[in-house]
This record gives C-alpha cells, sequence and structure tokens, in this order.
C-alpha cells in the first residue's frame, strides 16, 4: 500500500521574486513498514530484554512464576487422583510416605499430597489476582484524585490512608474476617481492604512530582479536561512503580492467604489451600513431615518468584536502578 502528499514547490522565474507559481507537485511516498514505524519501541523493549537477562534472580523468578501459571492452568488434567482435591477419604491409605504412586505421600485421611498441592495452584493465584485487582482498583484512583486535586480532598483521603496503614496489616486483615466470618471470599476481601492504603501512598507521591511537568501544563492550557489529564496524561507515566508493587504483593498477599488459611480464618476444609493444609499438617509432624514439608515448599517457591520478578521488574522500569 502506498500514499501520497501534495507538496508544493516556489518556482522562480528569472529574479523576479514576484513571479512565483505554486504549483502541486504529486511525490509518491511508500508508507513506513511496521518495523520503522515502531523503531522506538522496538529498542526500548530490546534495551529492557537485555537488562531483565542480565539479572538472572529475575529470570529464576520468572521461570518460577510462569512455572505456577502454567501449574494452574494444566493442573485438573496432570493430577493422578482429582477426586482427592475436594476431599475424598481413603482411610487404607493414610498418611503414607512418598512414593511411585503417591510422590509427596498421603494426608490423614488418604489424600494424594500432590494432588492437593498441585490443584492448591489455582486457589492460590486465583487469591493473589483478586486481592492485588481490588487493591489496585481502589488505591491508584484515590492516590491519583489526592495528588493531583490536593486541598481538603488530599486531606481527607490520605488521613484516612494513614488510620489504615498505622494498623498492622495481618492484625487487621484477622479483624476483618473475625467480623465477617471465616472462608476464602472473606479472606480476599479483608486482605484486599488491608492492601490498598499502600497504592495511595505510591500513585499520590508520584502523581504529585509530575502534575507540574511541561506535558501535564500544556495539556491545561489546551483545555483538556481533569479526568482526561489523570487518566490519559498522568495514569501512563505511574504505572511503572504499580506494576514494580503489584508484582511484589503478588507474592505477600499469597503469603497473607496462607496465613489466616493457617489460623483456620481462609479457606476451609476440604479446600486444598496451602495455608488451611499445614495448618491441620502440623498436629502430625515431625513423624509425618511430608503433609506439611510440600504446601510449605510450594508456598516458599512462589512467594520468592512474585518477589525476584518484582526486582527484575523494578530494574527495568526504574530509571534509577539501570545501569
Amino acid at each position: 500500500m502506498r500514499g501520497w502528499i501534495l507538496v508544493f514547490e516556489n518556482k522562480f522565474k528569472g529574479h523576479e521574486t514576484n513571479n512565483v507559481s505554486t504549483e502541486p507537485a504529486l511525490i509518491e511516498i511508500g508508507y513506513l513498514n511496521w518495523r520503522e514505524r515502531h523503531h522506538s519501541t522496538i529498542r526500548a523493549i530490546r534495551l529492557y530484554a537485555r537488562t531483565f537477562a542480565r539479572n538472572s534472580s529475575a529470570m529464576f523468578g520468572l521461570f518460577l512464576v510462569m512455572l505456577i501459571v502454567i501449574t494452574a492452568i494444566i493442573a485438573p488434567w496432570i493430577v493422578p487422583y482429582p477426586e482427592d482435591a475436594i476431599g475424598a477419604v481413603h482411610m487404607d491409605l493414610k498418611l503414607m510416605p512418598p512414593s511411585w504412586d503417591h510422590w509427596f505421600g498421603t494426608d490423614e485421611v488418604g489424600n494424594d499430597v500432590f494432588t492437593r498441592v498441585i490443584m492448591g495452584t489455582r486457589i492460590t493465584l486465583q487469591i493473589a489476582c483478586t486481592v492485588t485487582g481490588i487493591a489496585i482498583l481502589i488505591g491508584v484512583p484515590l492516590g491519583m484524585i489526592a495528588g493531583y486535586t490536593g486541598g481538603y480532598t488530599q486531606e481527607v483521603i490520605m488521613r484516612i490512608t494513614d488510620i489504615f496503614l498505622g494498623v498492622p496489616g495481618l492484625i487487621l486483615a484477622i479483624a476483618i474476617v473475625g467480623a465477617l466470618g471465616p472462608g476464602i471470599i472473606n479472606a480476599m476481601l479483608a486482605l484486599s481492604l488491608v492492601w490498598w492504603p499502600g497504592y495511595v501512598r505510591l500513585v499520590q507521591a508520584k502523581t504529585l512530582s509530575i502534575k507540574n511537568d511541561i506535558y501535564v501544563q500544556a495539556a491545561q492550557s489546551m483545555g483538556a479536561k481533569r479526568l482526561r489529564i489523570v487518566f490519559i496524561h498522568i495514569l501512563p507515566n505511574c504505572s511503572s512503580p504499580i506494576i514494580v508493587k503489584a508484582s511484589m504483593d503478588m507474592g505477600m498477599s499469597i503469603l497473607g492467604a496462607a496465613s489466616l488459611g493457617f489460623l483456620g480464618l481462609g479457606a476451609q476444609p476440604p479446600e486444598p489451600e496451602w495455608g488451611s493444609m499445614i495448618s491441620i499438617a502440623r498436629n502430625y509432624l515431625p513423624d509425618w513431615w511430608w503433609y506439611s514439608f510440600f504446601p510449605g515448599l510450594a508456598i516458599f517457591l512462589t512467594v520468592m518468584g512474585f518477589n525476584l520478578l518484582g526486582d527484575g521488574l523494578r530494574d527495568i522500569l526504574d530509571p534509577q536502578h539501570r545501569e
């Protein structure tokens, strides 16, 4: 596909400047191909990829996260005993050590621990995505409003945020779940209410630092409305720290959900949630160690993967950390 542009050429006849003709001349040009049009974007992506690839810990974190995600997707098709995920009873197989038939051993009612750990990845990622997503949906708009408007609105939002930040997160989550009742839905809601103040603080500080930049003032001078300025000009420039924080909060929300499950306030048996599995398995330590070891190992690797991935994303998205 080719395009045309209309160019006017000034042709001077002799040495008279008043005898000027503006005859249009059509100059055929080829549209730039995709690679040429997006050259700067491709170059930036390559720079980010090289920076990320040089960080061995970040690559390991990415591998762990991808492994967890893929496992969660294909979990129903790879577990050897699908019925054990919903709490089947096989008393003749209870508390068997790891073997070829049961790679991670069995629990107190004969369920295959490997099956329950693998199926637990789905619940774990559901909790992480839900908690982090709700926290972002609440905290990011409030942070931008507080940072951009200032004045009384900022004071109200930030003082409410300070109240939530003044209480230890896990203690507040326990209190909320205690009031609402135990369960995975209430646990996710409680963790979401604990996590959003961090995004308000982060986005409010970032908004304050960029709201007086030239491109924002240019948009204001052109008559752009506040909502357009906030969501079109300010929000994209706040995305880098939000992405980094979200990647780390994914791991922390998993750890928080496991803590609530361990205390009996999160997912309830027979749901294969790692924290609740460890809560039951602690009664069988140290003789039947495998029952608590493998769910604990899954929590450790998942949280470490998200934290290492967050560190790598910070290195490529934060100019202060780039080499």
